[in-house]
């Protein structure tokens, strides 16, 4: 039955509509018995809803699956049972809409009957469809010559009824209970559930209720969310309905990751009857996909006044103190309505050769770092979409689990589809789309190259929501903030790669010549400093703290700090440049009276070495030469270890903005 929203096809996670049937009790009143002369007509009129198993299987496991220990029928059937449905003419069935929908743009084959004996029979035509009241009428390619059931479009409330279907892929079970009351269906009361106590599982979707004379009363759908009832639509319904029409007319809701607003509409379309099971799915798919596109723009427009970093409450963000991310963060509305950064709760897990896997959840994303082996090619890690998820599976991501025993899959083969997105700041994301057949779900990774490896947003989905995760992640693409960090011999192989550099980089020209010099320069700002100031290495550390800023009145993404690490992986002996701009008034205390300290240069931006925890750190402020009341400032930092002399101190100082010049006010 339908589990939440899985018979929305794409949706999942954002339709509210009713709960599936899923492991329901028997009414405490007894209902009678079927007669037993009625039990093969209708074991002959119903039939399984199938799907064929993967014939291969792209994925490498770090051992032989234990399939052996799978139960007999499970391991040896090459189909998944998904459902059931039932024959009520000649070559004319009945299942419920969520069913036969469980094969838009799935990994297992098309939807397909099979009956008690065991044949199989592909879907023919689409006769008629209705996604909001989830039912079709449909033929076969090549119909049995079998029973069918008879209807009565009149039941009476209060008398016994059976619930007949697949039960959990068990084969046909006939179960009892009562017709106990109709409710109306929630949207506006267009038609009313029967409600019903007769035991149902997963598998009887689409299954038939039957009143004591075996005549068809019912479609079995669903549950209710809090009580031990399962719903039915009405036969009546399905027979009333249009021929040759397939109908949608259903209240769905739209959300993104970065706040809580919902855009609320109804999916209302149709298109003509009959057409193949092929061209049925791509009339519908392209109606959902149009339709999901016109929500997230209707809510993208709705809170435009207050979208970051334009809206509301984005001056936080917009004017605090650079901040180096390890993770990629997403930047999200808070509960107070200040847009925040999320994904700090973070995992690592290393690699060989130092490299490491950092990752963080923040609601259905995963936020993850790949620094790569040293030992492991920069161009070749860029380029190959496979080697990049095979060092995320080494971090035990991914997981296939039979008989009870979990085993890692260690590689998930290549990508079956890869495309590039370029979000609102022309960062070019590699897009890469991995399927995992055993389980009718996909990875869908966006992975942003970085000196060091990269920094990747992903989601694993289920196979049928591929359009609408992609359209989810091309917009949460806008909303993450990237630090860029790698050594410097990262550092001078990804800045070889100019097709990896996203726009920003046009104006920041990073030079260096180990144990002699570093220089830096930018429209914003210019440095430089020798092995005077600090031992330059392959293995000195940058980082090049980007982030989102205003020039002028209009949003920018770039970098705000440069930091140059001794060694890699220290966390002393570091020189730093970081650029700060004067908030608006009223803002936040904080930041003016952090600004009022820089623009009079008091401490700790005075110039005067100072012992925090065994490190000596000393900061000065620079500005335009000539500017009047600037309104950016920059600080220039130097820190080593250990309890060093005041003049020492300041002459590396000295040295480290000797050359620096500030090009912007």
């Amino acid at each position: 039955m339908r589990t939440g929203c899985d018979w929305a096809i794409r949706h999942c996670g954002r339709i509210g509509m009713l709960v599936l049937v899923a492991g329901l009790g028997v009414s405490t009143v007894q209902a009678a018995s079927l007669d037993a002369a009625l039990l093969p007509r209708i074991q002959a009129a119903t039939f399984e809803v199938v799907q064929a198993k993967p014939t291969s299987d792209p994925l490498s496991y770090e051992k032989p699956l234990p399939l052996d220990l799978l139960p007999y029928q499970e391991r040896t059937d090459k189909y998944y049972s998904i459902g059931t449905a039932f024959a009520i003419g000649h070559n004319r069935y009945i299942t419920a809409g969520h069913v036969l929908l469980a094969g838009v743009d799935s990994l297992w084959g098309q939807p397909e009957l099979r009956d008690t004996a065991g044949h199989v029979y592909p879907i023919g035509k689409i006769e008629k469809f209705d996604l909001r009241k989830d039912f079709v009428v449909f033929s076969l390619a090549g119909s049995p010559a079998g029973a069918t059931l008879d209807v009565d479009a009149r039941p009476t409330l209060n008398t016994a009824v059976y619930a007949v279907g697949n039960a959990l892929g068990t084969g046909v079970v006939i179960r009892d209970g009562l017709y106990t009351s109709d409710t109306p269906e929630q949207q506006d009361g267009a038609w009313k559930w029967m409600r019903f106590s007769a035991a149902a599982s997963p598998g009887n979707s689409g299954g038939p209720l039957l009143d004591k004379d075996g005549k068809v009363i019912g479609v079995v759908l669903m549950k209710s969310a809090n009580e031990n009832l399962n719903y039915a639509l009405p036969i009546h319904e399905v027979l009333d309905a249009p021929d040759g029409k397939a109908v949608m007319n259903t209240r769905m809701a739209y959300q993104l990751d970065i706040f809580d607003t919902l855009q609320n509409g109804t999916f209302k379309d149709e298109f003509a009857l009959p057409v193949d099971l092929a061209d049925f799915y791509r009339s519908l798919q392209a109606r959902l996909a149009a339709f999901g596109e016109g929500q997230l723009k209707a809510l993208l427009a709705k809170e435009s006044a207050d979208l970051f970093p334009n809206g509301r409450n984005s001056a936080i963000l917009l004017y605090e103190q650079t901040k180096i991310d390890g993770t990629p963060k997403l930047i999200v509305r808070g509960s107070d309505g200040k847009w925040i950064r999320t994904g700090f709760q973070s995992r690592n897990f290393a690699l060989d050769d130092s490299g490491y896997v950092d990752i963080a959840v923040t609601g259905r994303n995963a936020l993850i770092h790949i620094s790569r082996p040293d030992d492991m090619d920069g161009a070749r890690f860029h380029g190959d979409a496979k080697l990049r998820m095979d060092l995320l599976a080494k971090t035990g991501m991914f997981q296939r689990t039979v008989a009870g025993e979990k085993i890692k899959i260690t590689s998930l083969g290549k990508p079956m589809s890869e495309a590039v997105h370029v979000d609102r700041w022309q960062r070019s994301w590699k897009v890469g789309v991995w399927p995992l057949p055993y389980a009718n779900v996909e990875v869908v990774a966006y992975s942003l190259p970085v000196p060091d490896g990269s920094a990747m947003l992903l989601r694993i989905v289920p196979a049928a929501n591929e359009h609408d995760t992609k359209l989810d992640l091309d917009a949460l693409t806008d909303f993450v903030n990237v630090s860029y960090i790698g050594n410097l011999a990262q550092w001078k192989e990804f800045l070889r790669q100019t097709a990896l550099l996203p726009p920003a980089f046009r104006n920041i020209h990073i030079d260096f010549d180990y144990g002699h010099r570093f220089s830096y320069a930018s429209q914003r700002i210019s440095y430089s400093l020798t092995s005077d100031v600090q031992k330059i290495t392959p293995r000195s550390e940058l980082w090049l703290g980007f982030r989102f800023f205003l020039e002028g009145d209009q949003p920018v993404w770039d970098a705000g700090l440069v930091d140059l690490w001794e060694d890699e992986g220290s966390d002393k002996n570091n020189v730093d440049v970081q650029r700060f701009v004067e908030p608006p008034s009223g803002v936040d205390e904080d930041l003016s009276d952090k600004w009022r300290k820089l623009a009079s240069h008091g401490y700790p931006y005075n110039g005067v070495a100072r012992n925090e925890d065994g490190l000596m750190k000393i900061d000065a402020v620079a500005a335009q030469a000539g500017a009047a009341s600037p309104k950016v400032l920059y600080t220039a930092f130097y820190g080593m270890e250990g309890d060093q002399p005041q003049a020492f101190m300041k002459g590396k100082l000295g040295l480290l903005m000797k050359n620096l010049q500030v090009r912007e006010h």
